[in-house]
């Protein structure tokens, strides 16, 4: 049974009776009383101690504890805090032939975010291309604010002679993420505890991607690619919220495992952390899912404001993030009780789809259109 802790207002009225109780006969109490105060002090201080002792309860087991005691409960089973990364991609600038863009030149997103050229270039052609990572935030706690989008618009922090000041990005800006927080760490490690090592099975792969910064979730596939192969598609539903969390890159194998062509981008990254850990004679592919978007026709709901249509949305996101898995189901009466649970909704009904969701192979079901009649 939890021991139930006392309130602040319970141990001032214990602290008075336990005055009055000794002093029989008298009126410790009054308004004044030296002793009335000393006894709110008292209680006060026991509050305090109470607090402290549940602060303790809560850091002596690795499902509450918080901060470095979580940390410390993590390392027992060798998952450690995700520290940030930065995103990195490639700027296409225009200029004169034979003019270089050096390493260390500063360039600026449209937004004002700066970035820095880690490897650069000459003009060629009228146009150079050159990668460029995010600068890290002096607090060193983010990164996701670096990932971008293809065609996002770049300019020269400082004009170069001979190269244009405007260039935009060649390919999307990924990998960069944020400190990892606490509900991210705690999950991993309780994984880590559920799961025992057995050399290469399922959860290993899965624990094995969830430790690389920005992958949320993970699924196996054996022989996904054929006799021998194992294809793991993952998520990154916060480094890349900007693409529904769907990874950004090309689909493959890591970029020292020569049977097959190499990934790109997200992959690349899940990719060459897991080489080292998997079974030799795996040939591991690192797979972004597919997104099948789902369109619905609701009924009963023609005056809904464009509020309740939102909470709708996200209603049948957190659904499809929840259940949703490549090539899985999604129970429809999932959809109907998180709708239901809205105010306002009373009286819907669901006309499409009709039955429960099935997406086909590698596919990840997503909100399409919701139409309202």
């Amino acid at each position: 049974m939890p021991f139930s802790r006392p309130t602040l207002d319970n141990l001032r009225a214990m602290a008075a009776q336990d005055i009055a109780a000794q002093l029989p006969g008298t009126d410790p109490l009054l308004r004044f009383s030296n002793l009335g105060i000393l006894g709110d002090v008292l209680a006060g201080l026991s509050n305090l101690h109470y607090g402290y002792l549940d602060w303790i309860a809560q850091q002596a087991v690795p499902v509450t504890a918080t901060d470095e005691f979580l940390e410390m409960w993590a390392s027992l089973r060798k998952v450690y805090r995700m520290a940030p990364t930065q995103a990195t991609g490639q700027i296409v600038f225009s200029g004169t032939n034979n003019v270089a863009l050096p390493i260390g030149t500063s360039v600026q997103r449209s937004d004002g975010t700066p970035y820095t050229i880690t490897a650069g270039g000459t003009v060629a052609g009228g146009s150079v291309t050159v990668t460029a990572q995010a600068n890290a935030d002096a607090g060193g706690l983010t990164g996701a604010f670096g990932n971008c989008a293809a065609g996002t618009q770049f300019s020269l922090a400082a004009p170069i002679a001979g190269i244009a000041a405007a260039g935009a990005a060649a390919s999307p800006f990924t990998g960069g993420t944020d400190l990892e927080l606490d509900s991210g760490l705690r999950a991993r490690m309780l994984e880590a505890y559920q799961q025992t090592p057995n050399g290469g099975a399922q959860g290993d792969y899965i624990t094995w991607a969830l430790s690389v910064p920005g992958v949320t979730r993970v699924w196996v596939a054996p022989n996904g690619m054929g006799a021998g192969t194992v294809v793991v598609r993952f998520m990154m539903d916060g480094a890349d919220s900007a693409f529904n969390g769907f990874p950004q890159g090309i689909n493959g194998v890591a970029a020292a495992d020569g049977r097959a062509a190499a990934a790109t981008g997200d992959q690349l990254v899940v990719a060459n952390a897991l080489f080292p850990l998997q079974p030799v004679t795996a040939l591991v592919y690192a797979v972004a899912p597919t997104a099948n978007p789902v369109n619905f026709s609701i009924t009963g709901l023609t005056g809904a404001s464009s509020l309740l249509q939102s909470q709708i949305a996200a209603a049948l996101a957190a659904v499809f993030l929840q259940y949703g898995s490549p090539g899985g189901t999604v129970a429809l009466s999932y959809i109907e009780s998180a709708i239901a649970t809205l105010p306002g909704t009373a009286g819907f009904v669901i006309t499409a789809p009709v039955g429960n969701i099935v997406s086909p192979v590698g596919a990840l079901p997503t909100v399409g259109a919701i139409t309202y009649a």
